[in-house]
Formats: C-alpha cells, structure tokens, sequence
C-alpha cells in the first residue's frame, strides 16, 4: 500500500502557515497595525474554515452522526483527527485480513497502438486512504488559492511599503509560496487524474520536478507584478482584480447557460437544489482564484456531468498566457511610469526584463513537461511541438500572401514612362507586320 505522504504535506503546510500567519498577526497587534493585523488573519482563518467544511463535505460527515469529528473540525483541528486516522489506517492494513475486497479495472498507457485492461483488488482500507487523499489534496488546493496567495500578496506589499522584511514575515511568505505551489501541483495532478480516470496513472520525478519550477517561477512573477503595480496606483488595481476574477467566475455559468443544458442534479444525492447552486458557486469562485494567479489545467464545464472538460485543448492553454503575459507587462511599464521614490535604488529597467524572463521560463518549463514528462502524452491527438508548427502556418501564411499581394501591386502601380521605356514582347512582334503593311501601300 502506497505511503501517505501527500497527506502529511498537506497537513505540515497547513498547521506551519497557521501557525506562522497568527504570530505574524500579533506582532502587527503588538506594533498598533490593526489593518495589517485584521487582512492577515482573514487571510489565515478564512481558508481554515474552508478546509474543514470540504474534509467534511468529502468524507459526508455531515448525513452521519459523528459528534466528536464535527467538534474538531469546529475547532479547527480536523485536519490533525483525519491525519491521525490516516496512519491508523496505513499500520493496520497489513495486519488484519479483509474479508470484502472490490475489483477496479484500468487501461495501462498503450504500447506500440495496444492498450491492454488490467484488474486490481482494492481493500477497505485502501479504499478509504483513496478517499482521504483525495480530500487532502482538495483542501490543499483551496488552502493554497483562497488562502495563500492573498497571504502571500499582502505581506509582500507590506514589505514594499515598509522597505524592511522581519524573519516571521520572511517564514510567512516562505510558507505561503510553498503553500501555493503545492497546490497548484496538486491540481495539476487531480486534473490528470480526473482526465484519464479509466487509465492507470503513473507520474514520473522529473515530471513532479517540471511542474514545481513551472508553477514556482510563474506564480512568483505573477505576485510581484501585481504588488510592484498595487504600490503606486492602489485604486486601480482593484479594477485589475474584479475584470480578472469575474471574468473566470462568469465564463463557466456563460457557457453552460449558452448550451442550454438542464441544471446538474448528479454532483450529491443528499444536496438539494439551493445546495447545489451553493456547491457550484464554490467551484467557480476557486476556478477564478487559482486562474487569477496561474493557469488552472482544467476548463470549468458545469453542464458535463464530471464539471471538467475532458479534451486536452491547447488553444485556451495559449490564449490565457499569451493574455497574461501582456498584462503582466502592461501593469510593469504602468508601475515604471508611475513608480514612487521608494523606487529609487532599484534599476527599473532591469527588474522589468528579469519578470518578463521569469514568465518566460515557466512557460519553457510547462512546454517541457507537456512535451517530454506528461504521464499521458501516448494519449494526445496532437503534441506541443506539432501544435506550435500548425500555429506558426497560421501565422505565417497570411504574412505570406500580404507580401505577394504587394508585389503584385507595386508592379501594377508603376509609372507610364517605364511601361514605354520597357515595350513587351507583343510590341515588338507586331512592329515588322504594321512596317510591311506600309510597303504594300506605298507601292499601290
């Protein structure tokens, strides 16, 4: 049985960031920042409260009568309780025998064109460490992008303001950033999952390696541009924000409304309708969150019935970081063009070019992990690199046919004398007939 080792990360980042978050908090209390103090512990409770109703929603606590388990997770432990129960489950399952077991049946990666169906026997106790992984790496990702990220954004514009970094504010950070990048790591890996759920999935160390640098060097670059831009015009990047996240929260309900699709009644059987819409809410309202900094890996479907497209489309996947890449720059040269003299010993210039180089290499390093260390890559029905050379004809051709066309017209548009000056060869062949016709007219 496969160690739980996604479930102690989760647990580690949970209870480290807390804790780090309200120290943070008392020293701004201490410090008389009652604003700081009140933005970071909303930023560090809000995502609690959301990861204890979501281990709670996953493991349907709330149809069962479990009292003790609700109270814990009133009291913001219920990450520790299910932990434990983790490793209860973990060290017992090789001493007792199971009596049930159930039959899964998956599709190994095909082989020179041949995919051959397997079968594996999957216990109760693994069955329920399925479950609990699975909660965790839900609540890791909530943690991360409704949590975290603002965290991460908040102090960082504190430090810019105060041109000064304390060791609990630098641990803050450090945790939340890593915070993020796990969970954006998870999500990568729930999106493959949920994808190709009748295959069994095997993700290789240099393809968890691709994707940390991928998502580290993207999210950190996205975070300073906003704080550099937030630093010197703070009202407008509350229109940056509200255009950004309202327009991944519409996008979905937009779609599904144009499809004309019955509402989804399949997510919970125990959910009623105003349930539902609650539950849907929420998914749109992370879909917004995680693409607000870096790019989801999944499309929001809600009129399919497993809420994600399934097909791998590169074309939304270029379209987003081509949209924010020219953002990002546009909020850069904003702040090089209204920046403070808090700005006075830092080369402008050369931050700009390091961001921009920065997002660059994120972007290298997912080309490189959906070229070269997707686990599913026998699957796709066309590659990066093919992808990339059909975008570059597209591109191209038309370039292409405007050159010929201007060719084409700047022979047509020349002038009358070097038309004269270069007779065609019609010309000269009819100059011997018209001079011989004058000769038989003489003669008569």
């Amino acid at each position: 049985m496969k160690f739980p080792g996604s479930v102690l990360a989760s647990v580690f980042l949970f209870v480290a960031e807390t804790t780090a978050a309200l120290y943070l908090s008392s020293t701004y209390r201490s410090g008389g920042d009652g604003m700081w103090q009140a933005l970071t512990l909303l930023f560090s409770l809000l995502p609690c409260t959301l990861v204890q109703l979501t281990l709670l929603f996953v493991h349907r606590d709330f149809s069962r009568d479990r009292p003790l388990v609700l109270l814990l997770h009133l009291l913001q432990l219920g990450p520790l309780f299910r932990c434990f129960e983790v490793f209860c489950i973990y060290c017992q399952s090789g001493h007792i025998e199971e009596p049930y077991v159930s039959i899964t049946k998956k599709r190994q990666m095909p082989k020179n064109g041949h995919s051959e169906e397997i079968e594996k026997e999957v216990g109760q106790a693994e069955g329920k460490l399925f479950t609990h992984r699975s909660a965790f790496s839900r609540a890791s990702v909530i943690q991360a992008f409704l949590g975290s990220a603002p965290q991460l954004t908040l102090q960082l514009y504190i430090s810019a303001l105060q041109q000064d970094t304390t060791v609990g504010r630098s641990l803050c950070m450090f945790l939340s950033l890593l915070s993020i990048v796990y969970g954006a790591l998870r999500c990568n890996i729930l999106a493959i999952k949920i994808k190709y759920d009748e295959y069994d999935v095997k993700v290789k160390p240099l393809a968890y390696v691709c994707i940390v640098l991928w998502r580290s060097f993207e999210i950190a670059t996205r975070v300073i541009v906003l704080v550099l831009f937030t630093s010197v015009l703070k009202a407008w990047v509350v229109l940056v924000i509200l255009i950004n996240f309202f327009s991944f929260f519409i996008y979905p309900w937009i779609l599904f409304w144009c499809s004309g699709s019955p509402f989804p009644e399949n997510i919970e059987k125990a959910l009623s309708r105003v349930g539902t819409t609650i539950v849907l809410c929420f998914l749109t309202l992370l879909y917004a969150g995680i693409n607000m900094f870096c790019w989801s890996a999944v499309q929001l479907k809600i009129n399919n019935p497993d809420l994600i497209s399934k097909s791998q489309n590169w074309y939304w996947l270029l379209v987003y970081y081509m949209l924010r890449f020219i953002e990002n720059a546009f909020l850069l040269l904003m702040w090089y063009l209204y920046k403070t003299d808090i700005y006075m010993y830092v080369c402008a210039p050369l931050l700009i070019l390091k961001l921009l180089i920065g997002y660059c290499t994120a972007i290298l390093f997912m080309l490189v992990f959906y070229q070269f260390f997707h686990p599913c890559k026998k699957l796709f029905s066309s590659s990066v690199s093919d992808s990339f050379q059909q975008w570059l004809k597209c591109v191209c051709c038309p370039c292409r046919r405007q050159k010929s066309s201007e060719s084409i017209g700047k022979t047509d548009l020349r002038s009358p004398e070097d038309r004269d000056e270069t007779p065609s060869s019609s010309k000269i062949s009819s100059m011997p007939s018209q001079i011989l016709a004058a000769d038989e007219l003489c003669s008569a």
